[in-house]
């Protein structure tokens, strides 16, 4: 139970990002954005930050300092190499319409994820040794 509620942070900010990008897409498409790779990157970000919550999560009960390690390098490894992966796709495969507002943007977005995640964490971490 306390997972799920540790979790509810990723999915509101996921929800309330949505949310503003579809109702000022018109402003936002205006000011240079695309939000289609907006939506995009935020789902992308969304399921990314899941998994490695997931990762990290199951490392804290870890019985080893290895085995927690393990689950932080393996945590991180996953991000930066999924995320390198997408950005040059996406600069491969759009050569000269990358649209670099969305880009900046997302990689802001990428940030908030990983402090919520971490904040989420942490905020389970110290549930579970007061309990």
């Amino acid at each position: 139970m306390a997972v799920r509620q540790s979790l509810l942070p990723i999915f509101l900010f996921f929800v309330v990002i949505n949310g503003l990008a579809i109702v000022f897409r018109v402003r936002l498409e205006g000011m240079g954005y695309d939000i289609d790779v907006l939506l995009i990157a935020n789902l992308l970000l969304c399921a990314m930050t899941s998994f490695s919550f997931y990762l990290l999560y199951k490392g804290m009960k870890a019985a080893t300092t290895a085995g927690f390690l393990k689950s932080v390098y393996g945590s991180f490894m996953f991000k930066l190499v999924l995320v390198a992966s997408l950005v040059f796709g996406y600069v491969f495969f759009m050569k000269e319409q990358v649209n670099k507002h969305s880009l900046i943007t997302a990689m802001f977005l990428y940030l908030v994820y990983t402090f919520v995640e971490t904040r989420s964490l942490l905020r389970l971490f110290r549930q579970k040794k007061n309990a």
